[in-house]
């Protein structure tokens, strides 16, 4: 009977001396991360963390240069105001970014959108509700048009959009004949296309309809990213397009449906961005495709895809509108307020960097 017992006492006291062994590995893996690697982890798997951090201490520091008005609800709200319109093209810009692509034409679609809202419901008569909606349609043909240049002829995001880049923009000069449309003919017209410039007073602050559709417009794609298995499919692309094939992922499926959307969330842009400005201008938001951009990358989205929150982007934007508010308050020159984003782009990937460095 201890024959038989022996060998089994040996097997168990070898299986604990293993336990011993694996919770001693253990402890020595987690004596040997230091706090900065921790941090390092913490913030790679919460990549929103580092643009609300930046954000609060943005707040507080200009609220100590500029003083109290600048946490005045009036001037909060108004860069809520002022960050509208590239929020929603750093939205779209997220959707393409994650994906590990990018799109140089965000800019010129919502502007050629606008432009096409506005000739059809001021010139030719076109019902306003019909003429967004045709508005709508046109955005998600040029990111349709988009997405099969780059799935279907195998062409790099980057050389593609900045070619489409081109055409949009001179569609959009052929269209208006490089004329803006005036704010009075729009409200003779067709006054519903001013719609989002419309404003909320709450205790002296200013919201207006075009803000809270920003707010709406993250949300909605931060639940269809983070709640759907689209979304999981596109951050799956975004992190190894080669393995997502592998794993049954009709990648270039999704693409298009991602292009397609942003071109469309650019075109609801194009008609908030009409109430924002009170025209239409075929020059404004010309730079719109470099700041949507710096949100985004400002907002912890990795450029190399499959890493980021939606939210983040929003919470770029942001920072962005409450530097140039604070540096505007202080009375910093113009330039020097290009100069100060700047740093914070390069700062931005600096850290993106780090994080994917120490946590691969």
């Amino acid at each position: 009977m201890s024959d038989t017992s022996e060998p089994a006492r040996k097997g168990q006291d070898f299986e604990q001396t293993l336990d011993r062994s694996d919770s001693r590995v253990a402890e020595f893996d987690a004596r040997r991360h230091s706090p900065i690697e921790r941090v390092q982890h913490v913030l790679h798997d919460n990549p929103t963390l580092v643009p609300v951090i930046v954000l609060i201490i943005s707040l507080i520091a200009f609220g100590l240069i500029a003083g109290g008005k600048f946490f005045s609800a009036f001037n909060l709200s108004l860069i809520l105001q002022q960050v509208s319109i590239i929020g929603m093209l750093a939205a779209a810009q997220s959707l393409i970014i994650i994906t590990a692509g990018i799109d140089l034409s965000v800019a010129a679609i919502m502007v050629l959108m606008s432009v096409i809202m506005g000739n059809l419901a001021v010139y030719m008569g076109v019902p306003s509700g019909i003429a967004i909606l045709v508005g709508f349609a046109g955005g998600a043909a040029a990111g349709l048009f988009n997405g099969l240049l780059i799935t279907k002829i195998k062409l790099p995001p980057f050389i593609t959009t900045l070619g489409t880049w081109s055409i949009f923009y001179s569609l959009l000069l052929w269209l208006s004949g490089a004329q803006s449309i005036r704010g009075t003919d729009i409200d003779a017209n067709a006054p519903f296309l001013k719609f989002f410039g419309s404003t909320i007073e709450l205790g002296g602050a200013r919201i207006t309809l075009g803000s809270l559709l920003m707010v709406l417009i993250f949300v909605a794609l931060w639940y269809m990213l983070n709640k759907t298995p689209w979304g999981r499919h596109v951050y799956a692309i975004g992190d190894d397009k080669e393995a997502a094939e592998l794993s049954g992922i009709r990648t270039d499926r999704v693409l298009v449906s991602v292009y397609m959307l942003a071109g469309f969330v650019c075109a609801v842009a194009g008609w908030a961005s009409i109430g924002r400005v009170g025209s239409i201008s075929p020059q404004s938001f010309y730079e719109g495709n470099l700041q949507s951009i710096t949100a985004v990358v400002i907002g912890g989205i990795s450029l190399f895809g499959g890493r980021g929150s939606i939210m983040g982007a929003l919470f770029g934007a942001l920072i962005v509108g409450v530097f140039q508010s604070g540096l505007r308050m202080a009375g910093v020159d113009v330039l020097w307020q290009v100069f100060a984003i700047g740093w914070l782009i390069i700062i931005a990937v600096a850290i993106d960097q780090w994080i994917r460095r120490v946590s691969a």
